[in-house]
């Protein structure tokens, strides 16, 4: 590595926590039942006690919300659902006056099909000047245009059905890899390129401090848009080999890079958002001496209770996928790789109802298990909101519950083949991305304090036990447990610069795990009871008289070599190697 380059976890951020805010369902200042900016401004005090360093805003740009906002007309503006620029101006000023960060999300594979490039794109016909900022392709040759399989190819959106729509006036299709309102982003062409690097200056310069760049490893495509074939034991659709890291992937990062970042005066951070990258193509994205992004947020972990069925084919978790996962990423990334830590997201379920145990018995106990785990790995923690108080799964009863169109068209598409409703409703409960989407739960009033008015999903009856102003006063709640984990990452050296060594990697229950820093002569050791049941362990030598740095439950009897763990427990303990 040149001298000139700091390793990852050297860098300012590598010993931060990262805060996602869903800005819809966050906090409603308006009473219109749509969170918003104001909002957001009268909890930064409650993010500031939390302990975060960086808050992550999903989109609020001016949108038709077909995709709830990450389907944008306008990149350069405020949607007036959230607020206004001015509104943005002041949540950037609190969120800095606390010493925090904000992190845009940056959308640029595609836009919405109301932004003004795609509709002169569309407008202008094949022969428009901004046609080809877009990606537009004739019908299969012989095939009627606009029936089935006339598609230029054969790929598939995320989000169901053919990856094209298309255009009578002019007659050719368009690519959308997602909805058929998010058009996707011709990358090839350079004028593209320099518009979204022109777009992101402008948003660093009003004093954002850097990307969350969602699907950001699919914008390169490979230019003959060849069929897709589906390879054994692969999780996405078709055409997915074709897009996901393409051929110009790397330069277009590189270049990003150069005319946005290079050489900035203030603390930044990119974040790519990369669905299907392996462990060997996420280092060389963080790479500092390649220059191209400081993280990656990857989905390997989040699909291994999927069945053959695909996501919403569910399935128990092992324990040991999860350990051989996450213990990949971190040995592979090595010195040179960084990874995102995160369970939940707005598009994953909440992790105490996937991964955890969601019963009263069991709930926090478990919630705080899981932040155990995740946070004293090696990467920068994101905690998705209400992550910190245990928010679970909804209790969705009727697709009419349901407000994602990734849930809603695939009711559609399930129902058209005759799929048992009782079958495709079960699926949906467990894995649609509204059970992340329900609003935050502040307190025990109507609506959980989210909201004067009616809620735009339901809030998660379980409000009146799961909330913030009850877990404020409980010094044993799972937010304060949070509160003491972002404590330990600011101060613990193990967990930022400690090497990772997976124990009894084959076993059911236990997940186990050691970090050692050899700058501060300290050891971790990390361990947890994945199950409802008393679990007796073997541990290492030599933890007998070691500190306990956290633990979710008081120690019954000293730390031994053969050690009983009772349900959902944990315990990080310390000690010195010198």
């Amino acid at each position: 590595m040149p001298e000139n380059v700091a390793g990852p976890a050297d860098s300012w951020w590598s010993n931060a926590v990262v805060y996602q805010i869903y800005p819809r369902s966050f906090a409603d200042s308006n009473a219109d039942g749509i969170g918003d900016l104001q909002g957001i401004i009268e909890r930064l005090d409650y993010l500031s006690q939390l302990g975060a360093d960086v808050l992550w805003l999903s989109p609020v740009y001016p949108s038709p919300h077909d995709d709830n906002g990450y389907d944008i007309s306008n990149y350069q503006d405020i949607d007036p659902l959230f607020g206004t620029l001015a509104d943005f101006d002041r949540l950037l000023a609190g969120v800095h006056e606390r010493g925090m960060k904000l992190v845009m999300d940056l959308v640029v594979n595609h836009t919405s099909d109301e932004h003004p490039w795609f509709t002169a794109s569309r407008d202008g016909g094949p022969s428009g000047d901004k046609r080809d900022w877009y990606i537009w392709r004739p019908p299969r040759a012989g095939m009627d245009p606009g029936t089935p399989g006339a598609e230029p190819n054969n790929w598939e959106s995320w989000f169901s059905g053919p990856a094209w729509t298309y255009d009578a006036a002019s007659g050719e299709y368009y690519l959308h890899t997602f909805s058929r309102k998010q058009p996707d982003l011709n990358w090839d062409n350079p004028e593209v390129r320099q518009a979204v690097y022109a777009m992101m200056r402008w948003w660093l310069e009003r004093g954002v401090d850097g990307f969350r760049m969602d699907v950001i490893n699919l914008i390169s495509k490979d230019p003959a848009l060849p069929d897709g074939i589906m390879p054994e034991g692969a999780r996405f659709g078709l055409g997915h080999p074709y897009y996901v890291c393409g051929p110009r992937i790397h330069e277009y990062l590189a270049e990003m890079h150069r005319e946005v970042f290079e050489g900035h005066s203030r603390q930044l951070l990119t974040v790519g958002e990369m669905p299907g990258v392996t462990v060997e193509e996420a280092q060389l994205f963080t790479d500092p001496a390649r220059r191209e992004v400081d993280m990656v947020f990857q989905f390997e972990h989040v699909g291994l209770d999927e069945g053959p069925g695909g996501k919403f084919d569910v399935r128990p978790l092992k324990l040991t996928d999860l350990k051989a996962s996450l213990g990949r990423w971190q040995t592979g990334l090595g010195e040179t790789g960084w990874n995102s830590l995160y369970w939940n997201n707005h598009d994953q379920p909440r992790v105490v109802s996937r991964f955890g145990d969601d019963s009263p018995a069991y709930r926090d106990r478990s919630a705080k298990l899981l932040a155990t785990v995740l946070h004293l790995h090696r990467g920068t923690p994101y905690i998705y909101q209400g992550e910190e108080l245990g928010m679970a799964n909804a209790p969705f009863t009727s697709i009419d519950d349901f407000r994602d169109i990734e849930s809603l068209n695939y009711h559609r598409e399930q129902t058209a083949l005759g799929t048992d409703p009782a079958t495709i409703l079960k699926g949906l409960r467990h894995r649609s991305r509204d059970n992340a989407r329900t609003p935050m739960q502040w307190d025990a009033t109507e609506h959980a304090g989210f909201t004067a008015g009616t809620p735009w999903i339901a809030v998660n009856p379980d409000y009146v036990d799961v909330n913030a102003k009850a877990q404020l006063s409980d010094p044993d709640s799972v937010f304060h447990y949070y509160r003491r984990l972002i404590e330990l990452r600011h101060t613990e050296p193990a967990i930022t610069h400690g090497d990772f060594h997976m124990l009894h990697p084959d076993h059911e229950q236990l997940y186990a795990f050691t970090r050692h820093n050899a700058a501060s002569s300290t050891e971790l050791l990390v361990i947890a009871n994945f199950g409802g049941a008393d679990l007796t362990v073997d541990l290492p030598d030599g933890w007998e008289d070691s500190d306990t740095l956290i633990a979710n439950l008081p120690a019954t009897s000293p730390l031994t070599s053969t050690y009983t763990l009772r349900p959902w427990e944990t315990r990080v303990h310390r000690r010195s190697t010198a």
